[in-house]
């Protein structure tokens, strides 16, 4: 890591269109982290299915399959930050609907399956926007620091989304997702108010070598392809998290509480992380610290899914929230610097993706593995998995593993 940051470098933190967007997308990853714990206890509450809980990741990431290039283009069309405020308001509503069918007693659990995939199809158009916004907004040379500091804002949202919706749960199935909702509409109000250094520019109609453009700038660079392609597998078969709602109540037998806190601990780790990354910047071998940051992704997971003490568990998991987000800030900063702007909403599309098959496919793998043969065996196997794929691919994308510098 390098000296620390220049003076001057907290105008960043004074920038108000920055500002505007770190309170939309912590509102946002509030509500998100407060879905995770409400949905995860409620499905295996009304189910104790482990397959159920790996068909909530299924039903959101089937969306984005299918929309993924029309989801980018819309991002590179039209004006990033309407395209992300429909995208809030539609969240918004599905979550009322679910407080609403949590507080009368009528919601079932293919209502909820519903929404979910509602709410999979608002995020496959949401999360390439506003990734594609990020660099229009953080001033010029700034946005590996932009980056860490705006995810450090997301991760402080995920520390007291899941403890508190843990704890509404506790209070009413229906309290959880009425507070999502309004978060969402929160967020929805802040992204209107910001303003980016360049006017959205208006394309000619869709072609469909317009829609399949970003697949092709992926296909041709091998940096963006191996880091993206490494945080699909990595993560696809480190999913321990999706098991977490029986790890609390079978494993560590704690209640919905206690889940909010497994929840919450990997976003400590990786707000800790966030902290460092804002004052020091990754400036040599950041290919190298990439590929070391998935390794010690994949030696935590086992290390949480052989524990069976609540400390030893949620210091794992803290410990993979950290490396974890040494990987993100790196993924997304070379990404975003390596795509020219007017296409960053097809890259981020595709990058959104495989970054949702990773996460989505794999709480689905997991539940199902666990099914087959236990919760433990499945994530000790995901981990192990991840720690080969990290070692794979820096023999695959030498490319990648030799980056020196991002910005």
């Amino acid at each position: 890591m390098s000296s620390p940051l220049p003076a001057g470098s907290g105008a960043l933190l004074q920038h108000r269109s920055f500002l505007l967007f770190m309170l939309s997308r912590s509102f946002s990853r509030f509500s998100s982290q407060i879905a995770s714990v409400a949905v995860g206890w409620q499905i295996y509450d009304l189910t104790g299915s482990a397959f159920a809980l790996g068909m909530v990741g299924l039903v959101q990431f089937l969306p984005t399959l299918l929309l993924v290039f029309v989801a980018g283009d819309t991002a590179d069309r039209y004006e990033r930050k309407r395209v992300a405020q429909v995208c809030l308001f539609v969240e918004a509503l599905t979550a009322l609907f679910l407080a609403w069918g949590a507080y009368s007693g009528s919601l079932t659990v293919v209502q909820i399956f519903i929404a979910m995939a509602v709410l999979g199809t608002a995020g496959a158009f949401e999360s390439p926007t506003i990734a594609a916004m990020l660099p229009l907004i953080a001033p010029e040379g700034s946005l590996q620091r932009a980056t860490a500091i705006s995810s450090g804002a997301a991760q402080l949202a995920t520390i007291t989304g899941p403890a508190l919706g843990g704890l509404a749960y506790a209070i009413a199935p229906s309290v959880p997702y009425a507070i999502m909702g309004v978060f969402w509409l929160f967020g929805m109000v802040a992204m209107g108010a910001i303003e980016t250094r360049k006017p959205p520019v208006v394309r000619d109609a869709t072609t469909p070598a317009d829609l399949f453009a970003g697949v092709r700038f992926v296909r041709n660079n091998p940096s963006i392809l191996g880091t993206i392609s490494l945080d699909l597998f990595a993560v696809l078969l480190g999913g321990a998290t999706a098991l977490l709602p029986i790890y609390a109540r079978d494993i560590l037998q704690t209640g919905p509480l206690g889940l909010g806190i497994l929840r919450a601990a990997p976003a400590v780790g990786a707000l800790l992380m966030t902290a460092v990354l804002a004052r020091y910047t990754i400036n040599r071998h950041v290919g190298m610290r990439m590929f070391q940051s998935v390794i010690v992704f994949g030696v935590a997971t086992v290390v949480f899914a052989v524990s069976q003490w609540m400390w030893l568990s949620v210091l794992a998991l803290a410990i993979l929230g950290a490396a974890d987000t040494v990987s993100v800030v790196i993924r997304f900063s070379l990404v975003q610097l390596s795509t020219p702007d007017e296409m960053r909403g097809r890259v981020g599309a595709v990058n959104f993706l495989f970054i949702n098959a990773s996460n989505q496919l794999g709480q689905f793998e997991s539940g199902v593995t666990a099914a087959l043969f236990g919760a433990m065996p499945a994530a000790a196997l995901g981990g192990i998995g991840t720690v080969a794929i990290a070692l794979l691919w820096m023999k695959l994308f030498p490319a990648l593993r030799d980056v020196q510098r991002l910005e």
